[in-house]
């Protein structure tokens, strides 16, 4: 069975990184041009745009663009899309920046050179109509709302040519991979369906059973990493991998999963996220992604299941990837194992909740963790990483985890 095709009319990857001899030209003309700073989030976006990983996108949106998205999931050329991805200045410096030139893109935390952008459009948005669509609130409080309110004031739109992946290549060595390469171990391995796993946090019982349901109903699962930049609070992918590692290990029928790294930011949108996730793990080669309770979500933004719900409001055939819409799963004592509402009649009082928050919260508090939370080979690295805070996790994948065989 052939693997979905990458998302868009064409049906095939758009990578938008420069190699060899045109990279080092364009990177020496980029030298000369006026600099537009790039925040955490837009760098990734960047970084997204040059693996292939936003196919078909070629670069930053204008503003029919980011109107038809906030307003109804679609470009301007009708392309399905959940969410802007945009690029802002301040209004002082797009002033001096002209229509039909060229300029250097450069990530403010690091000043990389990362990438070039013609700009074909200058814009202003209303910020607060994007997070009402986007995040369904426009409570300050919400991460993903305080980074748009946050932009600069006038957004630059046009084509992009990317230079770098930034710190990824070389901080997740066999983690970071671009979508042509998963697309490449699936077909090797004779995979025709895989589900993804969306993970910011580290692996508990929930994730494992959430993985091995999709074990069972397709060829294999793609853990697949948040690596960007996450909100306070959220335990660092360094830690999560081996984690991972630890579990599909000793947990896992070998060659039935592969651990991924995808450089993007955390935008806590909740369904609207759920979307994007769909979108960009088409593109990764996945035919379905596991969406189980509060997917993207922060807080008490979004109901437990509105991101499974969101699937069946697009519209029709916006996708090729399906969602695996999974119930709240948890340990139950009188099952003896992990179930879901679907599959467990019993009360609350027999059910250990599994909940990424409620983890974090216990060992960085010194807590116990629940019986059956987690694995004990998990629970080993994290209580370790909590007590030592200062000390650098080596990554280094576990074989099984790369999808070697």
């Amino acid at each position: 069975m052939a693997l979905v095709n990458p998302h868009g009319k064409e049906k095939r990857l758009k990578p938008l990184l420069l190699t060899g001899d045109a990279l080092r030209e364009e990177r020496r003309k980029a030298e000369t041009l006026p600099r537009v700073p790039m925040t955490s989030r837009e760098t990734s976006d960047l970084i997204m745009l040059g693996i292939g990983a936003f196919t078909p996108l070629e670069g930053f949106m204008g503003h029919d663009d980011w109107k038809g998205v906030c307003d109804g999931y679609r470009m301007a050329d009708g392309v399905f899309w959940p969410i802007p991805i945009t690029l802002s200045v301040a209004k002082e410096q797009a002033d001096g920046l002209k229509v039909g030139r060229e300029v250097a893109l450069v990530d403010e935390e690091t000043g990389e050179l990362m990438g070039s952008l013609t700009l074909r459009e200058k814009y202003a948005i209303d910020r607060t109509h994007e997070c009402k669509q986007v995040f369904r609130t426009t409570d300050p409080a919400h991460p993903g709302v305080a980074n748009v309110m946050g932009q600069r004031e006038v957004n630059v739109a046009g084509p992009v040519k990317v230079f770098s992946e930034g710190r990824y290549p070389a901080d997740y060595p066999g983690l970071f991979m671009r979508p042509a390469q998963t697309r490449k171990i699936f077909e090797e391995k004779g995979w025709g369906t895989v589900a993804a796993l969306q993970l910011r946090n580290p692996m508990h019982r929930s994730h494992e059973y959430l993985a091995k349901i999709a074990i069972e109903v397709c060829d294999g699962v793609l853990i697949h990493q948040i690596l960007g930049k996450l909100k306070p609070g959220d335990i660092p992918a360094e830690v999560r991998v081996k984690a991972v590692n630890a579990l599909v290990q000793h947990y896992f029928v070998k060659d039935t999963s592969i651990q991924a790294g995808v450089p993007l930011e955390m935008r806590y949108a909740g369904p609207r996220e759920a979307l994007l996730h769909a979108v960009f793990r088409q593109n990764f080669g996945c035919s379905h992604l596991i969406v189980g309770r509060d997917h993207a979500g922060v807080g008490e933004y979004y109901g437990p299941f509105d991101a499974q719900k969101i699937f069946d409001e697009i519209p029709a055939g916006a996708l090729e990837l399906r969602p695996l819409k999974i119930d709240m799963t948890f340990y139950c004592f009188k099952c003896d194992g992990m179930a879901t509402g679907r599959t467990c009649s019993h009360g609350k009082e027999d059910r250990v909740a599994v909940s990424g928050t409620m983890l974090r919260k216990t060992l960085s508090e010194g807590g116990e963790v629940p019986d059956h939370f987690s694995r004990p080979e998990v629970l080993a690295i994290l209580k370790e990483y909590y007590a030592t805070l200062e000390e650098k996790v080596e990554i280094k994948l576990h074989k099984y985890a790369r999808g070697e065989k």
